[in-house]
């Protein structure tokens, strides 16, 4: 493999968790074009996945309708450095085939790397997608539980697949 792998993350749903609050996380206020969010980060993300990446070779990259604002908001209060972005211009709206408005985005910033996508929305029609998608190689969907956010089994299932790259032909 001559590329490294990508590590596509999100941000709703996996590094802030759409449920209550949680232990671990602290809240967060976030101003983007005038309008004021409330997050809940768990500072401990950030060194998982440096970690993560390090272990793996993998390279970080936000998957996220943050797009860059994430690098401002989101990464620093988790220890993150800034990070390429997977740009996802236009409305959120649906795919033709049921995949999520982000997934031919994320197929076209590939370019054949293999990747891990970290989301709370992605299913069998982004897998379709992906799969048929010219120019998309290997890659796996960790869908994150959007009540729970990112866990530790997430960081795992990731990490194994990222591993066994190494040990492929």
């Amino acid at each position: 493999m001559t590329e490294s792998p990508l590590l596509l993350v999100d941000v709703d749903g996996v590094l802030n968790p759409l449920g209550g609050a949680l232990p671990g996380f602290e809240v967060h206020e976030c101003v983007v074009d005038g309008q004021t969010y409330r997050v809940q980060l768990n500072p401990g993300h950030g060194a998982a996945l440096l970690a993560l990446a390090a272990d793996t070779g993998a390279e970080l990259v936000w998957a996220t309708t943050w797009e860059r604002e994430a690098n401002w908001w989101i990464g620093p209060p988790l220890g993150l450095p800034e990070l390429p972005v997977v740009e996802v211009p236009g409305p959120a709206l649906p795919g033709g085939g049921g995949e999520m408005f982000k997934t031919p985005h994320v197929a076209a910033y590939v370019k054949g790397r293999p990747f891990v996508w970290l989301d709370d929305h992605t299913w069998e029609p982004d897998e379709e997608y992906l799969r048929d998608h010219p120019g998309v190689g290997d890659f796996l969907l960790v869908h994150v539980s959007p009540r729970l956010g990112l866990t530790d089994a997430d960081l795992e299932q990731a990490r194994d697949w990222l591993k066994a790259l190494d040990r492929r032909p």
